[in-house]
């Protein structure tokens, strides 16, 4: 059967097999979609060693019986993929200076490798981010600090022919959007030295815009944290696409389930730019 494998990590020395430090594809579990446990259980089963992590978007985890989300657990850990909580941490600080180290407790008890923590949700001062950050370490978990980078049309340069020298009038911006990136690099660089493992960044507002030169910001994040230190949340195809071709099959990835084959094919580069015309849409498989 292996004959028939379109892919041998063996052969590709850029994207080495699980447990990977680079080229990580973590996956949306329930929120979006509705899953059911066979779903789950044929994607772990057919794609298993392409998809690195399974994380619990939007709480989810806290709609769903503790059985239930062990038996989903213990099923991602048999297939050597992680399991991240997502961004739900906010919600236990609201019980008090405890609330978030039962938290911690809970979620390693039930099975859980990875914390995020939702630097934007969670409104908390950076010292005590750090502490949490911390916090998760010495509970024997993963720490995964999340970042957004925003930012809306009007700080996106304007395209077209004009005269040598004209004014051009500049437009308002709602954000110090410089010195918000810096302050974000320089928040997540606090937190890796704290311990974190990984930064999260969501940047799709970056990546939409990447062809109206925003792409610059990508590269500041990464050359300052790394690409090994830093994984970027793609909520489409397209913005899966940009990523690997700017950057190749190294970088960290957030992607939907129904992505996991194409961003596959995206990352090999044996099937080519046209992979369509290999596998056409995997949306069928899901």
């Amino acid at each position: 059967m292996s004959a028939y494998r379109w892919k041998s990590f063996d052969e590709n020395e850029d994207r080495p097999a699980k447990p990977r430090r680079f080229g990580v594809t973590e996956m949306r579990s329930p929120h979006y979609t509705l899953f059911s446990h066979n779903l789950l259980q044929d994607i772990f089963e057919s794609m298993g060693d392409y998809v690195d992590g399974l994380k619990f978007s939007g709480g989810s985890h806290s709609l769903m019986p503790k059985a239930t989300i062990k038996q989903v657990i213990d099923m991602a850990h048999q297939h050597d993929v992680y399991v991240s909580t997502g961004d739900w941490a906010e919600h236990m600080i609201r019980k008090g200076p405890s609330g978030f180290k039962e938290y911690v407790e809970e979620c390693k008890q039930l099975g859980f490798d990875t914390i995020e923590l939702n630097v934007g949700s969670l409104g908390i001062p950076e010292e005590t981010l750090l502490r949490f950050v911390r916090l998760v370490k010495s509970g024997g978990l993963k720490a995964k600090p999340h970042f957004e980078v925003k930012f809306n049309e009007s700080d996106i340069p304007k395209g077209g022919d004009r005269a040598y020298g004209a004014y051009i009038p500049p437009a308002p911006r709602s954000f110090e959007f410089v010195e918000d990136v810096d302050l974000l690099i320089r928040r997540a660089e606090r937190c890796l030295e704290a311990g974190a493992d990984m930064i999260m960044i969501d940047a799709d507002d970056v990546s939409k815009h990447a062809d109206n030169m925003r792409a610059d910001i990508v590269a500041k994040i990464i050359g300052r944290l790394g690409l090994e230190k830093t994984m970027f949340e793609a909520s489409n195809q397209k913005t899966s696409e940009w990523f690997i071709k700017q950057y190749g099959p190294k970088v960290n990835l957030f992607i939907d389930h129904s992505h996991v084959v194409d961003v596959e094919c995206l990352r090999g580069r044996n099937l080519g730019r046209n992979h369509a015309s290999v596998l056409g849409s995997s949306y069928f498989l899901f």
